[in-house]
């Protein structure tokens, strides 16, 4: 640290919120049987440079189940949300690689696997599903024969299929699709921390070069994805205009698809069984001499719940705490570990060193995956799913996790049961 120049000043990095943004490059995925490219070609420039990647608006992976039948029986499976273009090698590795093979599995039962990401994963979901509706066309005009589609995405994707469906029956345009599934979507909404919101903010407006994490939570699809989301440090905590009007949007074309029928998962218990994560408790500090005494605090539920005390050797301390909030940061759901995330980070650096006691926290809850109940009070949070009735969810069917595991985890309990309904 240079003499005269404050902590928050320093230089942290690449931090993120899903994961760190400068992770190692996966293995590069099988060569597909076709690619598609839709909207514009957005890195013309890079051409001929070393590794060069063509980036547009959308592309999409195609893997035939029987290469000498071509496209017969599509599934289209849409990337979520995160900063920047889809990465498809790591998008297939994710599939494919980790607890259950999902890309071999759907070609082994006859089904073409179709990988679609986006060529900026943080832009609006409707400018997103644009492209989707361009590549359900394409999926329907390669396709031999009728068999109809099966569409459907994880986390962000799952959203992006919503609107898409819904928006073409808006407009009547057949998109033959008879199954749409989500996988750990915020049908409800999302969350990230206020006090994680806050020291991302805090973080940049130390120096602007450590903005990669405030601009992710402050990027367009963010502010649709967040239930609760702060633009600055000293914002109270509210709905976003860009949520109020993307719900909006969704309304305008009937809130979800009817024609196909709906199914969805959760990586979140639906028995109301939280993560155990102590409301108020301590859930990150900083240790180093960068941002002493910085700690970030567990949601509490009620009036004046302290959520950050942020500190820099010159900056200027903070104090954050929210009104009316629900103890959401132990609910049910797929969880990420974004505090364990921003600890490793600071533990990387000369002069950091950070602690993060409860390294993950839900960031999809269960009620919102399966679409039964509204975030406002811990009690929705915590509601035994099993117990309501079916219509309470628009889905047409769906499963909850057996435990509370990783947002988007890819496990043999939701995709064995996914493809059971395919």
């Amino acid at each position: 640290m240079s003499e005269g120049q404050s902590a928050e000043e320093q230089y942290v990095g690449p931090l993120g919120l899903v994961e760190t943004l400068d992770r190692p490059e996966p293995p590069p995925a099988p060569v597909p049987d076709a690619v598609w490219h839709f909207g514009r070609h957005l890195n013309p420039e890079e051409q001929g440079q070393a590794d060069y990647v063509p980036v547009y608006d959308a592309t999409a992976w195609v893997y035939f189940s029987n290469s000498r039948h071509g496209l017969v029986r599509p599934v289209l499976l849409a990337d979520g949300f995160n900063s920047g273009p889809s990465k498809l090698d790591e998008l297939y590795d994710g599939f494919e690689n980790g607890e259950y093979p999902l890309i071999s599995e759907l070609r082994g039962r006859g089904r073409d696997a179709v990988i679609f990401g986006f060529g900026d994963r943080t832009a609006s979901i409707l400018d997103n599903a644009a492209y989707m509706t361009e590549a359900i066309m394409k999926l329907i005009a390669e396709r031999r024969g009728d068999e109809p589609l099966v569409v459907g995405g994880f986390s962000m994707g799952g959203l992006v299929a919503r609107y898409a469906l819904a928006g073409m029956e808006t407009e009547s345009i057949d998109h033959q699709t008879a199954l749409y599934f989500s996988y750990d979507s915020p049908h409800r909404g999302a969350w990230v921390p206020i006090g994680l919101q806050a020291f991302a903010h805090y973080l940049k407006r130390g120096n602007p070069a450590n903005g990669a994490l405030s601009d992710q939570i402050n990027s367009t699809a963010s502010r649709q994805l967040l239930w609760r989301h702060i633009e600055a440090v000293g914002d109270i905590p509210g709905e976003d205009k860009a949520r109020g009007d993307f719900l909006a949007a969704l309304e305008s074309v009937g809130n979800w698809p009817m024609r196909p029928r709906k199914i969805g998962v959760a990586n979140g218990r639906g028995d109301g069984l939280g993560t155990g994560i102590e409301p108020g408790g301590v859930a990150f500090r900083s240790t180093g001499l960068l941002f002493p005494g910085t700690t970030l605090y567990a949601q509490a539920e009620g009036d004046d719940a302290l959520v950050a005390e942020l500190k820099a050797n010159f900056g200027q301390d903070e104090t954050v705490t929210t009104d009316g909030l629900p103890a959401i940061d132990g609910a049910p759901g797929g969880t990420l570990n974004s505090f364990e995330i921003a600890a490793n980070t600071l533990n990387g650096l000369p002069f950091g060193g950070a602690e993060a006691p409860v390294p993950e926290i839900c960031f999809v809850p269960s009620v919102s995956a399966v679409d039964v109940c509204d975030l406002d009070t811990t009690e929705l949070l915590t509601t035994d799913i099993g117990s309501l009735p079916p219509e309470r969810s628009a889905l047409d069917d769906f499963l909850c996790a057996s435990d509370n595991e990783r947002h988007t985890k890819i496990t043999a309990e939701l995709c064995e049961w996914i493809i059971e309904r395919l």
